[in-house]
């Protein structure tokens, strides 16, 4: 019987706050970093974490603002984000990485890798943040692209930080599965006030669409070409119909991308870890296994 990797969840100071993060196997050669998005936490990867630990010492962090992580008084713009997770591997002392990454947590990967290509040893990702065009092509569904742009209003903040629809109807409607109360428990409990949920409304209005808000649109750009020209292995998960990405567009990313292996994964959303942890998890490690022996 195999004995399932121990996950513990610790806590570093960082800069004015306070990052939490799950680690399992601190003994192991390689980094697998994990980097989640709006409006989950390091527990989203909670199934995938142990498939990934035999192989790697894995680091999923909350980001600032999120889950167990600390909420200093900053605007949780994406170059903030950017900031702390910056000081976060520096107080970790980690030299180099595998990511694995969704959601907002793609966005900083993409530029990590940008900015420190030789930090990065493979990125593996799914349901990715791009500089999107325009609004025509942002996600799959119309009344869902209504929606986000509902969100970078006064209407949305009121959406987002006083009923909380990120958290009590984005996120499980971005699921196949149901999830259970004490999941849905756990994705709540960081968001208990309007001024908690902060984080989770600011993260739509950084979104890069139609070249707005023009610092994010013009970092996203610097990084999808950063991405375009990197040689490091790559793994692109898909879903079918998927959200941010349909499986048509990440089989024409993956065919531009430099050694990029595509992943369908079947029925899916956006939240693919919540649907697919294992196929995840077992991939990722196959996919480091095989990069290290190579090395």
């Amino acid at each position: 019987m195999t004995i399932p990797p121990k996950i513990s969840l610790c806590h570093v100071q960082v800069l004015d706050s306070t990052m939490a993060y799950r680690r399992a196997n601190p003994d192991g050669k390689s980094v697998a970093l994990f980097l989640h998005g709006n409006p989950t936490s390091s527990y989203i990867w909670r199934n995938v974490i142990p498939h990934v630990a035999p192989v790697a010492h894995c680091i999923a962090p909350d980001l600032i603002g999120f889950g167990q992580s600390g909420k200093p008084d900053i605007a949780y713009r994406f170059i903030d984000h950017v900031r702390y997770l910056d000081a976060f591997l520096d107080a970790l002392g980690i030299g180099s990485v595998y990511i694995v990454a969704q959601d907002w947590g793609t966005g900083l990967a993409f530029h990590l890798a940008a900015r420190r290509p030789d930090f990065v040893r493979g990125l593996a990702f799914m349901e990715f943040i791009r500089p999107t065009p325009s609004w025509d092509e942002f996600l799959q569904h119309p009344a869902a692209r209504e929606t986000f742009r509902r969100f970078r209003s006064s209407e949305g903040e009121k959406l987002i930080r006083e009923e909380n629809m990120f958290v009590e109807r984005i996120l499980p409607g971005s699921i196949v599965r149901k999830l259970t109360e004490e999941e849905m428990n756990a994705y709540r409990g960081p968001f208990p006030t309007p001024q908690s949920r902060l984080p989770v409304w600011r993260f739509p209005n950084e979104l890069p669409i139609a070249g707005q808000p023009a610092d994010v649109y013009a970092m996203m750009e610097a990084a999808e070409a950063a991405l375009l020209s990197s040689q490091y292995p790559k793994l692109l998960f898909c879903a079918d119909p998927g959200a941010l990405i349909s499986p048509a567009l990440a089989g024409r990313y993956a065919a531009e991308l430099r050694n990029c292996r595509l992943v369908h994964l079947g029925a899916g959303a956006h939240f693919l870890q919540e649907d697919h942890p294992d196929t995840i998890g077992r991939t990722v490690a196959e996919w480091i296994a095989a990069a290290e022996a190579g090395h």
